[in-house]
């Protein structure tokens, strides 16, 4: 960060650790902070106590699809959507800002109805852009009229009005 300022360093450090927080992976703090591969290594382990883990980030649609991260994908999205209006546009990045909003609120939602979060930060993060590639989209089931992640489909049974046989019965 040669010629930088300070402040926007300190910044850039202050946001990748509350990535870190909310379990952001190593290549997201690299698309989403100006801090170098070794800086956010060394963060990492301050934060975390441990070496970031290793390996590619999820890239396949198919699991939004499941029946559990379904339910809990759909929940996000509809709380990142209506938290990024509220957002304020003058923020430096107001599009990662609502995900990180938006996320913690997930999490409340979901810890507040004694449920453990099954979506995790970084496949939030790659959920919008999934939608903006045309890839997801919001389908209204035909018996309860909620909203839930798909492909494109006409006519839609979310998980909850049909869940699968097998459905609660793992721990």
């Amino acid at each position: 960060m040669a010629g930088k300022s300070i402040v926007a360093e300190v910044r850039e450090i202050r946001l990748a650790e509350e990535l870190i927080r909310l379990g952001a992976r190593l290549q997201l703090l690299e698309a989403e902070t100006k801090l170098s591969r070794d800086r956010l290594i060394k963060l990492y382990k301050e934060v975390r106590g441990v070496s970031p883990p290793k390996g590619m980030l999820p890239f396949s649609p198919d699991w939004f699809m499941t029946w559990r991260p379904n339910v809990h994908s759909s929940l996000f999205h509809s709380i990142y959507r209506n938290v990024q209006p509220l957002i304020d546009e003058a923020d430096e990045r107001p599009t990662l800002r609502a995900l990180i909003e938006s996320y913690r609120l997930y999490l409340q939602t979901v810890q507040a109805h004694g449920e453990e979060a099954v979506l995790s930060f970084t496949r939030a993060w790659t959920l919008p852009r999934f939608f903006d590639a045309g890839v997801l989209h919001l389908n209204a089931c035909t018996r309860c009229g909620g909203r839930f992640i798909g492909h494109l489909c006409d006519d839609f049974t979310c998980g909850l009005c049909q869940p699968p046989s097998r459905a609660g019965k793992s721990a």
